[in-house]
């Protein structure tokens, strides 16, 4: 058996795993990652794209910045549309913010060729990882690799593993209360090799549902569609999704381009948040201990807050401070529960909820009514634009 020793232990090497160990690499602090797929498997993942400017920063300061400069897609707003008609939020008017679109797959090539060029310790393709004695001042991690045991002993653990992964379930239930709730629609994304038919994202109410117009870069478009919360992917033909998305996303004078789909796939809606972020020498981060529905865009960039967070606990911590380290928990959560807030008022905003008939025509004309409302009060632009971009507390 391999014994090795660090100060902080990271179960899982996404986003959220490999830039917390970067940002304590960037102080002195050490750190091994411990993740139970491939690195080809971890490359190849596709998820979110909108970074807030807040994100942006981060991954600059932290010399992460530089693909990200250049091939980024910055946009000054976004776009709402209902009835036809598309009306423009523009955030760096109105706040002087913007986001970026670069997505998370980038984020992650860009940190695994920084840990690279350092010689960080990643274990990729880890078998029954487990850890043990969190709530101890000497936890330990254990996982076989390449056909051999090894056992990690460290100061912290913290779980970037995601909502399917060991770390939670590491706290005691009778210490932890989970929030959830799911949407009664899921979302069906596509990849197509096609150049964006928009300069910025589109946010549209349907009648027939929700859709939405992203990107990944100049070459490649996403989107979205609402879909009931039990449609499978093979009942969606491309022609059949291509028609949809002219349906809902058409207005006057404008077109949508179509190409070649390389990947689709139908996700549920869903909100959770666990109410604990730490116990002991444990500490959660990202899809571990929180989930938001993708509307709003605050997946990926609520997981980089925490690890700020958490990585300045950390650094004070070997400074022989424990304030933030201390509060970690409440502050993420407090983060947490401002993003879930906006996330669930723009998911309820902008889908049709068809489960009681007897409500769905009004619920959908009052939707068109907030619609409204934003699009014509400099006030609800702002605050739309302000919770979008990233709120700074």
């Amino acid at each position: 058996m391999f014994h090795e020793r660090t100060r902080v232990a990271i179960i899982g090497a996404g986003p959220s795993g490999l830039l917390l160990a970067w940002a304590l690499r960037e102080s002195g602090i050490d750190a091994i990652v411990v993740e139970n797929r491939s690195l080809e498997y971890v490359l190849a993942r596709i998820r979110a794209g909108v970074l807030e400017q807040g994100s942006v920063e981060t991954l600059t300061r932290l010399g992460l910045g530089a693909r990200l400069a250049t091939e980024g897609l910055r946009h000054d707003g976004i776009y709402l549309q209902w009835g036809g008609e598309r009306h423009r939020i523009d955030f760096a008017g109105l706040i002087d913010r913007t986001v970026t679109i670069y997505g998370q797959q980038e984020i992650v090539k860009d940190l695994v060729t920084a840990h690279s060029s350092v010689g960080s310790t990643i274990y990729y393709a880890a078998q029954n990882v487990a850890v043990h004695d969190v709530d101890s001042r000497a936890p330990l991690v254990t996982f076989e690799h390449e056909g051999e045991s090894h056992r990690v002993s460290a100061d912290f653990v913290v779980g970037a593993d995601g909502f399917h992964g060991i770390c939670r379930p590491a706290i005691p239930a009778d210490e932890l209360v989970v929030h959830e709730r799911t949407y009664p629609y899921s979302w069906l994304g596509i990849l197509a090799d096609v150049a964006p038919s928009t300069d910025e994202l589109i946010y549209a109410l349907h009648e027939d549902g929700f859709a939405m117009h992203s990107m990944r870069s100049a070459r490649v478009s996403r989107l979205y569609l609402q879909v009931g919360p039990t449609e499978k992917i093979e009942d969606w033909s491309d022609e059949n999704i291509w028609q949809a998305l002219q349906e809902r996303l058409g207005v006057p004078g404008w077109s949508l381009a179509e190409g070649p789909i390389t990947e689709k796939s139908i996700t549920p809606m869903r909100s959770f948040v666990a109410s604990r972020l730490d116990y002991g020498n444990l500490f959660l981060v990202g899809d571990a201990g929180h989930i938001v529905p993708p509307t709003g865009a605050k997946g990926l960039n609520s997981a980089i807050t925490d690890v700020t967070l958490l990585a300045a606990g950390i650094i004070d911590h070997y400074s022989g401070d424990d304030t933030k380290l201390a509060g970690y928990g409440a502050a993420a959560l407090a983060n947490q529960w401002r993003v879930q807030q906006f996330s669930m008022w723009m998911t309820e905003l902008l889908h049709r909820d068809r489960t009681d008939p007897r409500t769905a025509d009004f619920d959908y004309r009052s939707q068109v009514g907030r619609l409204d409302y934003v699009s014509h009060s400099v006030h609800a632009q702002r605050s739309l634009a302000e919770q979008y971009t990233g709120t700074r507390f």
